[in-house]
């Protein structure tokens, strides 16, 4: 790095920053940080005015002018669509007369899933992002900086930094050499190896199911797995936060990172779950139902995403926030972290308190599930 003057940028769109430059920092492994899936979220109308998402990436360039570091930062007006909740930071920070909204975001919106979070040429570029995004909240009055779901490998950047490190748990399923799935099932108790046959069997019956990807995927699939989509968004949180738009672009900007998985009746999809193909993961993102079949979302969820994995030369399969029912699956406990910026020192203190505390009951259930998984003695455990 040369001694010249760093001068951090915060734009506006990142659709609007040049995808190559944006891409050769983002590298190839995580689809969600591609300029693609951030730039169709914002062209799709799922981010941006109204949302409570507004783009504000901050850029550095080198001597020639292109980009040598990035991050992807919104702008937010509420804690919706994060997966690590704050929820309860921001109503003691009101209660106490201060403005909790807006901050700033360092994430993937509406993504659970693990990524790096400062898009870097050289890891020395780190300091500086991190100091522009602290100086961002300063200059501006925001009550706080949140990084989400940062990869292991960048944690130490943001520690090194003095950020407040958080702790949570979801569930990830990893190949220990299996092979196939009968690999896999060999590794379990007899029980829960009995249990996933007949789950798989009942799943399956009367069913065909597909996996689509490339060009395979038609607007008309499309059109159905919007249904999916709509449906378990209005049960889970009521609105749910893509567009119609946001899917028609992932099939024509990324269509050959994406894994979409359906279940048809005499050709007709009656479920489906979307998976984004990464270097070495499978991310399971969303899924959805018009026929309520028993079984059947373990089936496209978790165990047609094993069996795509282990097609794939995949290690590992992320399949989304929360959900201790997939231990039983063989999807084990794993740590997920963020990154918390606080310039105010009494809430800071506040806040560092508050998640020592949390951490440890983070891990000692972390700990406790681990002796729940259906692993035979001796297998992995986590």
């Amino acid at each position: 790095m040369s001694e010249r003057a760093i001068t951090a940028e915060v734009g506006r769109s990142i659709a609007a920053l040049d995808a190559a430059q944006w891409d050769a920092l983002a590298g190839r492994d995580n689809p969600f940080v591609s300029h693609a899936f951030l730039s169709l979220l914002e062209q799709s109308g799922s981010v941006g005015r109204g949302t409570g998402w507004n783009p504000a990436p901050i850029t550095i360039k080198g001597e020639d002018g292109r980009l040598v570091a990035a991050i992807p930062a919104y702008l937010k007006s509420h804690s919706q669509g994060e997966y690590v909740f704050d929820h309860s930071w921001a109503h003691a920070w009101e209660n106490a007369g201060g403005h909790y909204y807006p901050k700033l975001q360092i994430s993937v919106p509406f993504t659970p899933a693990t990524g790096p979070r400062l898009l870097l040429a050289d890891p020395q570029w780190a300091p500086a992002m991190l100091s522009a995004a602290e100086n961002l909240a300063d200059q501006n009055g925001l009550s706080s900086v949140h990084a989400t779901f940062i990869e292991p490998a960048q944690l130490p950047l943001f520690e090194q930094a003095g950020w407040l490190m958080r702790s949570d748990t979801q569930f990830h399923w990893h190949d220990e050499g299996y092979g196939d799935f009968e690999g896999f099932l060999g590794s379990l108790t007899s029980r829960k190896r009995k249990d996933l046959r007949k789950e798989r069997a009942r799943a399956q019956e009367g069913v065909e199911i597909v996996h689509l990807t490339g060009d395979m995927i038609t607007e008309a699939h499309w059109d159905a797995f919007w249904i999916f989509y709509q449906d378990t968004g209005a049960r889970k949180w009521g609105q749910p936060y893509l567009t119609r738009e946001a899917f028609s672009l992932m099939g024509q900007t990324m269509a050959d990172r994406i894994l979409l998985i359906l279940a048809q009746v005499e050709g007709h999809p009656i479920a489906g779950a979307l998976n984004f193909i990464g270097s070495d993961t499978l991310y399971g993102r969303y899924w959805g139902c018009t026929v309520d079949k028993p079984f059947l979302h373990f089936e496209l969820c978790y165990y047609q995403a094993i069996d795509a994995a282990l097609a794939r030369g995949l290690t590992r399969v992320e399949a989304g926030a929360q959900g201790g029912h997939k231990m039983a699956r063989g999807y084990a406990p794993e740590l997920t972290w963020s990154a918390h910026y606080i310039p105010d020192p009494g809430f800071r203190r506040a806040v560092a308190d508050f998640l020592k505390r949390e951490r440890a009951a983070v891990a000692a259930d972390r700990e406790m599930l681990t002796e729940m998984l259906p692993f035979r003695k001796g297998e992995r455990q986590a």
